[in-house]
């Protein structure tokens, strides 16, 4: 019996000679990826990037919580960026998907889900009267989505 030869075609390299870029899907999952990876190696400061008004006001709140230090917007003409002072103080930083709904009673469930332990790292939640940590958020009996957590 005659066996028949696979062919593999990789797709990436096709695109990049066509001249088709990659599409990036989420951009605060992004930013808070290239936070992470620099915590771990130790760096002072990181560039995120594209920017986007979310992601500024989830590092707003990072910055107010005390994990990160200044942050500082570029523009570079093609979406610009983030250029961020880091502390060392992230010990684990990721955004929550899918971005559920939460109640202002059911922070506890999210921050035993999500967080190590009590009162050890922040959630971030867009509410109605903008993006805050689930302190906040429980301080002024809102409610919202949650869109991150770090500690």
């Amino acid at each position: 019996m005659k066996q028949l030869k696979r062919r593999v075609v990789l797709i990436y390299p096709f695109l990049s000679l066509v001249g088709i870029s990659m599409v990036m899907m989420d951009t605060l999952a992004n930013a808070l990826a290239t936070v992470m990876n620099n915590e771990i190696r130790g760096k002072n400061e990181c560039l995120v990037y594209p920017a986007s008004k979310l992601t500024a006001r989830v590092l707003k709140v990072m910055q107010e919580a005390g994990y990160i230090g200044d942050v500082e917007y570029i523009e570079d003409g093609r979406g610009g960026k983030f250029k961020i002072k880091l502390l060392g103080r992230i010990n684990r930083c990721g955004v929550i998907k899918p971005r559920f709904s939460v109640r202002k009673d059911e922070y506890e469930v999210w921050e035993e889900k999500y967080l190590p332990s009590r009162d050890i790292g922040i959630l971030i939640v867009s509410t109605p009267h903008g993006v805050m940590s689930h302190i906040e958020a429980k301080k002024r009996g809102l409610g919202g989505i949650l869109l991150a957590y770090v500690y």
